[in-house]
């Protein structure tokens, strides 16, 4: 689904409908997920289309295209919360076991 502009990758042509149209997407992630994906993005025109009462397919598809970069940075913003935590609960442990070793504080980066 990216074009990365590689010669000779191993993209496959996939044959999807999104909202109705139908596309021959080249991915290189395999038939499967690529169905997975535009499934997911028909989903999402479907929704913003019958919930936003749009009547235009570019309209509903903007729509959708940003209901899905919000649910993307909020899962970034998610992901970063729990590495930093998890980092925080790292960092601890190992001075606890420095301490418990008699190593006293152990400063990690």
């Amino acid at each position: 689904m990216s074009d990365n502009g590689e010669k000779g990758s191993d993209r496959k042509a996939v044959r999807v409908t999104i909202f109705g149209e139908d596309y021959l997407i080249r991915s290189e992630l395999g038939q499967p997920y690529t169905e997975r994906c535009a499934r997911y993005v028909d989903a999402a025109i479907q929704e913003a289309h019958v919930r936003g009462h749009v009547a235009e397919p570019h309209k509903a598809a903007i729509l959708a295209a940003m209901q899905i970069t919000d649910r993307l940075f909020r899962a970034q913003a998610e992901a970063e919360e729990l590495q930093q935590g998890v980092g925080e609960r790292l960092t601890a442990m190992r001075r606890q076991i420095g301490a418990a070793l008699g190593d006293g504080p152990q400063e990690v980066e």
